[in-house]
């Protein structure tokens, strides 16, 4: 899924340029390519397909000159992940009617890649000829309240894989305290929003669950894989209900099971997430760029990857990050008004 807007790391992203775009760890690949790579081992190149819109297809193509275009799938207008999966699943059932699916964003990151890689070969086994609905929870290692949560029964796992285990409830972002609660128990598990299933799995979900959803993308099995799709595609989208798949599916389905992972995950929705999960020095400072020093400055994070000599004193939880023709200097405790300073309202 890479349809998102984000400018949460604003000046590097932008509404034209959102996240998944963007080398954001300085590694000289973007966040959507290194999704696609680290499927590279357990996925066949011409199973991969990316979901995005319209206007990002010319992007993707960019990014990833391998991929089919024909596997580049364009919504019109923003409506939530549940019709966005709707859309891929019915056109890779018609090309597949038995094939597993992983639904990921691609603008997350991942550490541990041979442990994700290991998890997801897993989960696709446990779903391969079963009913089961799995989603990968994350161990949490803070109380983050920008995270939904899982709650697992930790007492009921699958006889199959002792690895997957019944959900109990799915919780929405909670606050700090009751955050505080949840990482004191050993089965809550953040929602990654990562998932595996049979596409006759999801497609029957959605058929029982959100019968209006399954009726606009059934109806449109002629059309899949031809010239026209992408017309009708353009037609019938914007009738979709705006709704996450976690409203849509996961909180009433019954065959539902969480496998509990820990591969260092991070959603990366903040310059704090990143500076949490990047290499820090003694001082506690996450430096990405080719030639930067610092001195007399703890706890910062510096952003300078477009070859310039960066050399700072005497700051104390920064951000700091060029794109082109601009330079923020921000507070890290105040990251929340970047997009106040970006004129991104």
């Amino acid at each position: 899924m890479a349809g998102g807007v984000g400018s949460r790391f604003w000046p590097m992203s932008t509404k034209e340029h959102p996240k998944q775009f963007i080398d954001v760890l300085g590694v000289g690949k973007t966040l959507l390519q290194l999704t696609v790579e680290r499927f590279g081992p357990i996925v066949k190149p011409e199973n991969v397909w990316v979901v995005t819109n319209q206007k990002y297809a010319g992007i993707v193509s960019e990014q990833l000159p391998s991929m089919p275009r024909d596997h580049i799938l364009c919504e019109p207008c923003r409506r939530n992940t549940a019709p966005c999966i709707a859309y891929v699943s019915w056109r890779i059932k018609c090309m597949d009617p038995s094939a597993n699916i992983v639904v990921t964003p691609s603008d997350h990151i991942v550490m541990n890649v041979q442990e994700f890689q290991r998890v997801i070969s897993e989960s696709m086994k446990f779903t391969a000829d079963t009913d089961a609905i799995v989603t990968l929870g994350m161990k949490p290692n803070r109380p983050e309240t920008g995270y939904g949560y899982i709650q697992a029964n930790l007492s009921s796992n699958s006889l199959r894989n002792k690895e997957m285990f019944r959900v109990d409830s799915f919780r929405e972002k909670p606050d700090l305290t009751t955050a505080q609660q949840y990482i004191q128990k050993p089965n809550y598990f953040w929602n990654a929003g990562i998932f595996v299933w049979n596409v006759h799995t999801i497609v029957n979900a959605f058929r029982m669950y959100q019968p209006s959803l399954a009726r606009i993308f059934e109806s449109m099995t002629p059309v899949y894989g031809t010239e026209k799709e992408q017309e009708v595609i353009n037609e019938r989208f914007p009738e979709c209900e705006n709704i996450s798949v976690d409203y849509a599916i996961m909180e009433k389905a019954d065959e539902i099971f969480v496998c509990p992972a820990d591969f260092g995950w991070s959603d990366l929705g903040t310059w704090g997430s990143l500076h949490q999960q990047s290499h820090k020095d003694l001082y506690g400072n996450a430096l990405i760029g080719p030639d930067i020093t610092l001195f007399e400055s703890r706890d910062c994070i510096i952003h300078t990857t477009q070859e310039k000599r960066v050399v700072i004193q005497g700051l104390d939880g920064y951000i700091v990050a060029e794109n082109n023709d601009t330079l923020l200097i921000c507070k890290l405790s105040e990251e929340q008004r970047i997009k106040q300073f970006s004129g991104e309202n």
